[in-house]
């Protein structure tokens, strides 16, 4: 039995980050002025070249060093470490980016509505309040 550990297979890696970025291998394909097949061989080898792999990380938004260090369980833990809106696990597949709201947009929304509608009932009782007033001044002249 090996006690050699199995070599890191960079295709795969960059064909799991394409797919979770959304993008076919025809948009990668374009992006890099190569046919859709030569991505697909790409991503079944287990090596490429520096210089290719900087390529790639540029289009698909990632550093060389994500996709070198990319993997499935980096990924579970990057989406299960968010405890009350804290972010715990800074060693991500994605390079430590924090992307945590701490609030929910909807609900600043609905309070903006709410402030909105308010400022709206003041101005209009303050617009009711002038006309009383200056019909109060018509009618005792």
């Amino acid at each position: 039995m090996s006690t050699l550990t199995k070599p890191s297979h960079i295709g795969r890696k960059i064909s799991r980050i394409r797919e979770l970025k959304d993008m076919k291998q025809e948009v990668l394909a374009e992006a890099l002025g190569l046919s859709q097949q030569s991505i697909s061989n790409l991503e079944n080898s287990e090596t490429i070249d520096e210089d290719k792999l900087k390529e790639i990380a540029k289009i698909l938004g990632v550093t060389v060093e994500a996709i070198k260090n990319f993997s499935e369980e980096n990924m579970i833990n990057y989406f299960t470490t968010f405890s009350d809106n804290e972010f715990t696990n800074t060693n991500s597949a994605i390079g430590g980016h924090i992307n945590a709201c701490t609030f929910n947009p909807l609900d600043k929304l609905i309070e903006s509505q709410e402030e909105i509608k308010k400022l709206y009932e003041r101005l209009l009782q303050a617009e009711k309040d002038k006309v009383e007033y200056l019909e109060n001044i018509i009618k005792t002249k």
